[in-house]
């Protein structure tokens, strides 16, 4: 189905091992259909300019390549956006 191309990009920043990470991953658990998650290691050389901006902050979201919420899942927040980014594409 062409349903997985619109959902929408939730990027995690995080780097091994990163606790914060597991847990925020955790809380998103029952939303996991509803976007594909990309994960982003901000030690890789790659991306450096990402460490740079994030290394005191992980986990950082990005939902669609704009910044969402950093440090803990804002649960209410993440709802609001996915849902604005389903109506967009309905």
């Amino acid at each position: 189905s062409s349903a997985s191309a619109n959902k929408p990009v939730l990027t995690l920043f995080t780097k091994k091992p990163c606790p914060l990470c597991d847990e925020a991953k955790e809380v998103l658990e029952p939303y996991k259909r509803r976007f594909i998650l990309q994960e982003v290691d901000i030690t890789l050389p790659e991306n450096s300019a990402w460490y740079d901006k994030y290394k005191y902050d992980i986990p950082v979201f990005h939902l669609n390549g704009k910044f969402l919420m950093k440090h803990q899942v804002d649960i209410q927040k993440f709802e609001d956006q996915l849902m604005k980014l389903e109506l967009q594409n309905d």
